[in-house]
């Protein structure tokens, strides 16, 4: 985490200097006129790049090494439990199908959105409660 951390700080500089060079650039390149959009959004990266530094940051310090910043340690130190999945859930695929399909909408129309927005509900649906009836009920 400690590295990763430095790394997003180098990240944010760069980001910064590399939104001012591109408004620099776009300046000169083009008589004068001024790109906002793209100097914008270099910009935000800078600041996405910060929240995520100080976020590392702050959690190296209040967790301490890790695993994972160590050389010397093993895989089974940093092994922990990530969940419990359902087996041969189809929920998941189905989701990210209607999804894919909503937001695919926004290109090539909304009359899509009317058909994928009630299938991606129904599949979220059946997602968060699939483990609460049928033959994997707890």
């Amino acid at each position: 985490m400690k590295f990763n951390g430095n790394l997003f700080w180098f990240l944010t500089a760069f980001y910064f200097v590399d939104s001012a060079g591109y408004a620099v650039w776009y300046y000169n390149s083009y008589d004068g006129g001024f790109e906002p959009i793209g100097t914008a959004a270099i910009a935000m990266l800078g600041f996405m790049s910060a929240f995520l530094a100080f976020y590392l940051k702050k959690t190296h310090k209040t967790q301490g090494t890790v695993p994972e910043d160590v050389l010397t340690a093993n895989i089974e130190d940093g092994e922990t439990e990530v969940g419990f999945f359902a087996p041969w859930s189809w929920w998941p695929f189905f989701l990210g199908l209607f999804a894919a399909m909503a937001f695919t909408a926004l290109a090539v129309g909304w009359w899509l959105f009317f058909i994928a927005f009630p299938l991606a509900l129904v599949a979220l649906i059946g997602f968060v409660y699939e483990r609460s009836r049928g033959h994997f009920a707890h």
